[in-house]
């Protein structure tokens, strides 16, 4: 699957891939490959214990709490984590450039706890277990959806075609063609909590950056209402000023040269904010 920037003859051109590998993303597919040899070499079975089995979650609750986050790094076979773990690089690649390491890791899990969520709420009896990192991949897909709809991409490397379209036709297809052991929960709770987290602008899980937000809102509407505020005095000002040069300072009113002191008082006070 190739990327363009603009569609084949416009400026741009066309490239595959995203280029070189993020910092968070080279970590994450060196930790879930290996996890996968792990896995190959374990004389038990590691999913049962690490992967998400919704029965045992809540039977054996809250021994494996920590399924909704291991659950990620496993996979059920070679083709598995290597579809994965392209999709993170080719789609999460400038995503984590875009938004900075920290974030971009923040998503990753909030996306696979999501899956991992939906899967629980909505599959609780399931006593199989549930592996793999692609409820986070859908996540990261949505993301690349909202951020880039417009860019092309080359199907099978043959056919343009834009994002918007490509991402949601690749979801369907991937639905239609998985066989029954697919945990479609789980990439539509990543998808889902993707999407609410940009749509939240992310303030839900950065509050401090939200408050911080609102204060410099709040301050730049006092500072546009101390400059209207000046401009007002300053008109009034000149009216006065224009009344001296035609009649003298001393044939002005008490309230006129009372208004010059206070305005002398408060434009002062203002230069200094």
């Amino acid at each position: 699957m190739r990327s363009y920037d603009n569609y084949p003859g416009q400026p741009g051109g066309f490239q595959i891939g995203p280029g070189s590998i993020s910092p968070v993303i080279k970590y994450l597919i060196i930790i879930s490959a290996g996890f996968f040899i792990v896995q190959k070499l374990a004389i038990f079975p590691m999913e049962q214990i690490f992967g998400l089995t919704p029965a045992l979650f809540f039977q054996e609750f809250p021994n494996y709490i920590f399924q909704p986050l291991t659950y990620m790094f496993l996979h059920g076979g070679f083709f598995h984590i290597f579809f994965n773990m392209f999709s993170l690089w080719m789609f999460g690649t400038e995503i984590e450039y875009s938004w900075g390491s920290k974030s971009f890791l923040r998503f990753f899990i909030i996306c696979g706890v999501s899956g991992a969520i939906m899967s629980l709420i909505l599959n609780y009896r399931l006593d199989n277990p549930i592996v793999g990192a692609s409820g986070a991949i859908y996540g990261i897909l949505a993301a690349y959806w909202l951020m880039f709809p417009d860019r092309y991409l080359l199907i099978f490397f043959i056919f343009p075609m834009k994002v918007r379209w490509a991402i949601p036709l690749f979801a369907v297809l991937n639905f239609l063609a998985a066989g029954p052991n697919v945990a479609h929960l789980a990439h539509l709770g990543g998808a889902l909590g993707g999407l609410i987290y940009i749509k939240l602008d992310r303030r839900v899980f950065q509050p401090g950056r939200w408050f911080k937000s609102l204060q410099n809102k709040r301050k730049t509407y006092k500072l546009e209402k101390n400059r209207q505020k000046a401009e007002e005095i300053m008109r009034r000002v000149d009216a006065i000023l224009d009344k001296i040069n035609e009649v003298g300072m001393e044939n002005i009113s008490k309230e006129d040269r009372k208004f010059l002191e206070e305005a002398s008082h408060i434009l002062s006070k203002n230069d200094k904010l």
